[in-house]
């Protein structure tokens, strides 16, 4: 970076502390946040912003965390845009008790976790590895998550915040941000102000390795199907019972395997039983559904119907319900009506040093929505990896990349407007 002051990162120290916060969501919770200790982190966040000088800062009934760094450019038409990370870790693996641990200088060698020593890195599992010689590599002990999703992105938006607020000749518009609950369940703007936020673009920092920029995400659906079987007491059940269990386990069983996340890669979709529930007379499937192509999820949900006809032929006097809901769609259909969005991310990730890849997502993030409520938002690295499990892990130095990025994206939307 060309500034007249280094940088003096502040985004290890950061992050160090925000993942020894728990902030699990809860997909059984009905409340808005899923868990009131995401606030908790919430909390901390304001407070360093107000420290900082970042004077509305605040956190919601709901859990968002807000704030505005006004513009210092005499330019009167800069767009305004926002950085947003979420706060919550996933429900998959423990949040409780998280111990980071520094690797200095990775040789390229295993790293056992001392806490479970079954836990271990190895190059061959994690192939980002080989990326990362030299670096300071940051896992947990071996018994929890890491937390890097998404508080290596909290860190890095918070680290650019304070550096932006200390040096004046980085040149930006108005900068919003935005702390979101309960990603991980796909609740992470169910309650987002958009007006509030205000902003023409937004840039979720959410993503995996170093230099990526991610500007497709798969469409989502779910499905329930519901199968009405036939209930009769097992003691004369010969001829007469049709367990809506069985019924249920034979239709998982005869899924297409090469429709199955487990089969699946690149740009093709799946269809992926997630939950079963249910007892003789009465049991559901929930699935999701996803492709990059919208006009392929209809076509998914006829595979369900079409193996559920057929396992059905063996019990004549059950029968079956499918029911499909939207969930998210692919954000490339907005991000295409403004090309420079993915154009500027792109330039800044190159002018932070990095080789800048355009990638598709095999999942979705709060900026799928969020593109669909008003405000674009691709996705940059914030490089966490692992993301969910035990052997969780980010660099040092990735992190810092990423700052750099956010600080260079600022001064890309203010180079490229106009004077007056």
């Amino acid at each position: 970076m060309d500034f007249k002051t280094p940088l003096n990162y502040t985004v290890t120290d950061r992050f160090l502390k925000y993942v020894t916060i728990d902030t699990q969501s809860d997909p059984a919770s009905p409340t808005i946040p899923s868990t009131e200790k995401q606030k908790d982190l919430g909390r901390l966040l304001v407070s360093e912003l107000l420290e900082m000088g970042i004077a509305d800062a605040h956190l919601d009934q709901y859990g968002y965390v807000y704030a505005t760094i006004p513009a210092n450019t005499d330019k009167p038409d800069v767009p305004v845009i926002c950085f947003c990370s979420h706060m919550d870790t996933a429900p998959d693996c423990s949040g409780t008790g998280v111990k980071p641990i520094i690797h200095k200088n990775y040789r390229g060698e295993d790293i056992t976790l001392p806490d479970d020593t079954t836990q271990v890195l190895k190059m061959s599992e994690h192939p980002d590895l080989k990326n990362q010689i030299g670096n300071d590599i940051i896992t947990a002990s071996g018994t929890t998550l890491l937390g890097a999703d998404n508080k290596a992105g909290v860190a890095e938006i918070m680290d650019a915040c304070y550096q932006l607020m200390n040096h004046p000749e980085i040149k930006h518009g108005t900068i919003k941000i935005l702390f979101t609950p309960d990603e991980e369940i796909g609740r992470g703007v169910d309650k987002a102000d958009i007006a509030k936020i205000g902003a023409f673009a937004c840039y979720t920092m959410d993503g995996e390795s170093v230099g990526n920029m991610e500007n497709e995400t798969f469409s989502a659906d779910g499905a329930r199907l519901t199968i009405n079987g036939v209930s009769s007491h097992p003691g004369f059940a010969k001829g007469k019972m049709e367990s809506a269990i069985k019924i249920a386990g034979q239709i998982i069983a005869a899924l297409p395997d090469d429709l199955s996340p487990e089969h699946t890669e690149g740009m093709q979709g799946f269809v992926h039983p997630v939950d079963l529930s249910g007892h003789v007379e009465t049991a559901t499937i929930d699935f999701i559904i996803r492709d990059f192509e919208d006009a392929n999820l209809p076509k998914h949900a006829d595979t369900i119907r079409s193996v559920a006809d057929e396992v059905l032929k063996r019990f004549p006097n059950s029968s079956y319900t499918l029911e499909t809901h939207e969930q998210y769609r692919n954000m490339k259909h907005v991000l295409a009506q403004n090309p420079q969005i993915v154009e500027y991310g792109m330039e800044a990730i190159r002018r932070a040093g990095l080789e800048a890849k355009l990638c598709s997502i095999r999942g979705g993030t709060d900026g799928s929505r969020l593109s669909f409520m008003g405000l674009p938002s691709p996705n940059i690295f914030a490089g966490e990896h692992a993301f969910h499990g035990k052997q969780e892990w980010v660099t040092v130095q990735d992190m810092q990349k990423a700052v750099d990025t956010i600080l260079h994206l600022c001064m890309v939307w203010e180079e490229k407007s106009p004077n007056n």
